[in-house]
């Protein structure tokens, strides 16, 4: 039997540690291990996903979602909202969406019927952002609720939630101080009853309150309605209800239909304002559909052909890099921490810093848009609106940056456990529109300009004045 020395048994631990050391230093180090600045524990490699508990959405931002759309996933934290997550992530699965695409066409043939009346005698002008937010409401409708709110037709006016949900973000735009400075307090305080402060929302004399008091309402009790007829379709052992399709109604929530309805209306209004101005886009995309229709056995495609037609899929990509619906991200830090940076800057005293120091309770603003147009990452021609660049191999610098959003290198959905659970859905959704109206009709501009307004979610409008969004197209059958 062999005997070692306790000598000789701590000198081959620490020849042990130092060929481990010098693995960990030349072989299997990490790129992201070799830039100067605090540790790798630090915020460097994901401020998103991996620091969620250092850096949370400031009060402002949860206290008002939570006073508009009450607990759901815009609103809630922790534990909370990853039960939220857990519940809804079912729903938007590859196998749960590939059930739904005949949905998304269904409503969206109405659409083009609508639009085929109206250039029945040549070209019309149209307000496409009404028609799309119809549509897009519609389809969360059918496929996320399972009923029907809207028939798609011009005898039928927008649904009260619509009209509610498209004034939503102007009426809040106005509200600056009551957003940053008392609602949170409200919250953070516990102050008052929600009966308290209804009769006080009810007795002042704030005709822009009393706007955002009827938007809630609204969208309060659609949802209520939605969720009072699952239940008796339930209690009653309808047949419709006895499949085992997983349906949102079990977490049913004005924020889901909200910002499935708005976020997905503000892209696909910019995707046909750009395709307007565009038409060699325009015509290119509309071979591609042309093309694939020709080689389907039916009039649509299904989840997975949709899903693989490279042009259309680059239209819907470089838009939403380059107009991100949402363009900001507020964050607010728990605890201290330390920014490292990806190069040194330069402060106004001639200093060079390589990391930031975050105190706690500072608040942090995260520019998206920043991010999906990083010259450095993207290439010099990053602020041009050229879907042909999705069509060859991405920049190596943007590959090796490893965003860490979770579509495409891009931060338009976030990443981590706050990003958008719906993103797919949203993806679909803008396809399936794209592909039946591009087919049938050509879109032009009008003579109105169009200005958007990015604070919250974009939305265009013809006059920065106005309240209500809407986007004038003109409209013509193509050939």
């Amino acid at each position: 039997m062999l005997y070692f020395s306790p000598f000789q048994i701590l000198a081959s631990i620490l020849v042990g540690l130092l060929i481990l050391r010098l693995l960990r230093g030349f072989v299997l180090a990490h790129p992201l291990d070799c830039i100067p600045g605090p540790p790798s524990q630090s915020l460097l490699k994901d401020p998103f996903p991996k620091h969620m508990e250092e850096l949370r959405e400031p009060l402002v931002f949860s206290s008002g979602n939570k006073a508009v759309f009450g607990d759901g996933l815009l609103s809630t934290l922790g534990n909370q909202h990853r039960k939220q997550r857990k519940m809804l992530n079912p729903v938007f699965s590859p196998a749960h969406m590939r059930t739904m695409t005949s949905q998304f066409f269904g409503v969206t043939y109405k659409l083009r019927d609508v639009f085929l009346r109206k250039t029945s005698n040549g070209p019309q002008e149209v307000e496409a952002m009404t028609w799309l937010a119809r549509t897009a409401f519609e389809i969360v409708a059918q496929s996320g609720f399972g009923t029907s709110f809207d028939p798609i037709s011009e005898d039928y006016s927008e649904h009260r939630f619509v009209k509610s949900t498209k004034l939503l973000g102007p009426v809040i735009r106005g509200m600056i101080l009551l957003r940053l400075y008392i609602v949170p307090k409200i919250y953070e305080y516990k102050l008052g009853t929600p009966r308290f402060w209804r009769t006080l929302v009810n007795i002042l004399p704030w005709n822009r309150l009393h706007k955002l008091r009827d938007i809630v309402d609204t969208m309060y009790d659609t949802s209520f309605e939605l969720f009072n007829e699952k239940k008796k379709a339930l209690v009653n052992d309808e047949a419709a209800f006895k499949t085992n399709r997983k349906d949102l109604m079990s977490v049913l929530s004005s924020t889901f239909t909200f910002a499935a309805m708005d976020t997905t209306s503000s892209a696909l209004c910019r995707i046909f304002w750009l395709l307007s101005t565009h038409q060699d886009v325009q015509d290119k995309l509309r071979s591609e559909i042309r093309e694939v229709k020709q080689g389907c056995s039916s009039e649509e495609p299904d989840y997975d052909k949709l899903s693989s037609m490279p042009y259309l899929d680059a239209v819907c990509r470089e838009t939403l890099r380059l107009y991100a619906p949402i363009s900001l991200l507020a964050r607010e830090a728990r605890q201290d921490a330390v920014l490292p940076l990806s190069r040194p800057i330069e402060t106004i005293d001639g200093r060079k810093i390589q990391e930031i120091h975050i105190p706690k309770n500072t608040k942090v603003f995260a520019s998206l848009l920043g991010s999906n147009t990083t010259p450095e990452l993207w290439g010099p021609d990053t602020y041009e609106w050229k879907p042909e660049r999705w069509l060859a191999p991405l920049p190596e610098k943007l590959v090796d940056a490893h965003i860490p959003g979770i579509y495409s290198h891009l931060m338009t959905f976030i990443g981590g456990s706050r990003s958008c659970i719906g993103f797919k859905f949203s993806q679909m959704e803008m396809k399936a529109i794209l592909y039946v109206l591009i087919d049938q009709f050509k879109f032009f501009p009008t003579k109105q300009e169009i200005f958007w307004n990015s604070i919250g979610i974009s939305t265009p409008s013809v006059d920065r004045t106005q309240l209500r969004p809407e986007m004038p197209l003109l409209i013509a059958r193509a050939d």
